[in-house]
């Protein structure tokens, strides 16, 4: 009998859907051209460039020519923050963002502080993984140039107050940028009504092919050149446009918009049962994040007494694939910098299991882990001195 394989990794990334795929299976062969060429075949590329544009602009209620695109979300997030810096440098050094951002962030923070003498002020959350408006205000000053907060965590979940945040900037006249890799195409985004200035989005989060993602850029907004060398993107972003991709994205992001209702209804019940189910089986267990302001198919738990890379190796065996925190560095084996952010000890933050719901999960699934995931923490438990020294002092 074949084993089960279970998928709960969709914040890792998810598969292509089928209409994804066809839609982009005849920019491989038939339609091929480069859309610089002034020819029939660039032509037809460029007619596609152009719709894909404007079906990912109207996912998050942008005009079309403030959607430009990208390797992904990392190089979103690098360009955005790289490029205001630059081009703002004669008016300020200072950049704020908040420590729980994806490394794509923090590492490009990091990289201007190092290199470049600006300034970074990282904001703490709070035990929800929320930052505090009055901390992001008071972090203000005559040098400051942007604000960084990402929209929803990819860890724990947790979901921004990004309309009070573009507030305070605008109040202040710093831009504004939102890493929202992983909100946009999984919860309404509408940059018009949240009014910020930059935005990151990346494809395989919802359903479209990797190595493809944009960066909004609201109209009049000031940015250096990320990539230099030919006209494509308006001249700010060179290099021959990966049409299959880009058709790939713009059929995700309408099939995102399309279903969103359905989408975010679905996994806010599956996730809910799975929750309900897993704390009432399982003692000593919490729930990371806002249980209010969350992705509908995050679930990120603690267990106490265990190392998370046990869970995962005993829930692959099961067929379960799953995680502990962010797939950019689950290489690595020191607590996430998420958890710790939020106020968790370090024996507490080993001991993560991050499972994410998507398009493709069903109630039986979430049945399976139920099933499956209490008696792989009863095992741990059972040979961790931990666990036995706990029970002892009870």
């Amino acid at each position: 009998m074949e084993k089960r394989r279970l998928y709960m990794d969709y914040s890792a990334t998810t598969p292509v859907k089928k209409e994804v795929l066809d839609a982009m299976m005849p920019y491989l062969t038939d339609y091929f051209g480069n859309a610089s060429s002034f020819h029939t075949f660039g032509r037809e590329a460029k007619s596609a460039l152009d719709k894909a544009r404007e079906q990912v602009a109207s996912l998050v209620n942008a005009k079309p020519n403030e959607i430009y695109f990208t390797a992904g979300g990392t190089e979103s997030d690098n360009w955005a923050l790289e490029g205001v810096a630059f081009a703002h440098k004669d008016k300020g050094n200072h950049i704020i963002t908040s420590k729980i951002e994806h490394h794509g962030i923090l590492h490009t923070c990091e990289y201007l502080e190092k290199h470049h003498g600006f300034e970074i002020t990282y904001l703490d959350v709070d035990g929800d993984g929320k930052i505090k408006l009055e901390d992001l205000e008071a972090a203000i000053k005559d040098n400051t140039i942007l604000i960084s907060i990402m929209f929803a965590n990819n860890e724990i979940g947790t979901i921004q107050p990004i309309d009070e945040i573009a507030k305070i900037a605008k109040k202040h006249k710093v831009l504004f940028h939102t890493d929202a890799v992983q909100a946009s195409g999984n919860v309404p985004v509408d940059v018009k009504a949240l009014d910020v200035d930059l935005m990151s989005m990346s494809s395989h989060k919802i359903y479209g092919p990797k190595g493809i993602g944009a960066l909004y850029i609201k109209t009049g907004t000031k940015l250096h050149t990320f990539v230099h060398g030919g006209a494509q993107e308006r001249r700010r972003r060179a290099g021959t446009e990966n049409i299959p991709s880009i058709v790939g994205y713009g059929k995700a992001a309408q099939m995102a918009k399309s279903n969103m209702e359905n989408h975010v209804q679905t996994l806010t019940n599956l996730r809910a049962k799975l929750i309900k189910e897993i704390l009432e089986k399982i003692p000593y267990t919490r729930v990371n994040g806002s249980m209010e302001d969350r992705l509908p198919g995050n679930v990120n738990f603690s267990f106490e007494f265990i190392e998370g890379e046990g869970i995962l190796l005993m829930l692959d065996m099961l067929g379960i694939a799953a995680s502990s925190g962010s797939a950019c560095t689950s290489g690595s084996l020191d607590p996430s910098h998420v958890l710790m952010a939020i106020g968790l000890p370090h024996e507490i933050a080993h001991g993560s299991l991050r499972l994410t719901i998507g398009d493709f999960t069903t109630e039986d699934d979430i049945d399976y882990i139920i099933e499956k995931l209490p008696p792989v923490i009863e095992r741990l438990r059972s040979m961790s001195p931990l666990y036995d020294q706990a029970m002892k002092n009870k």
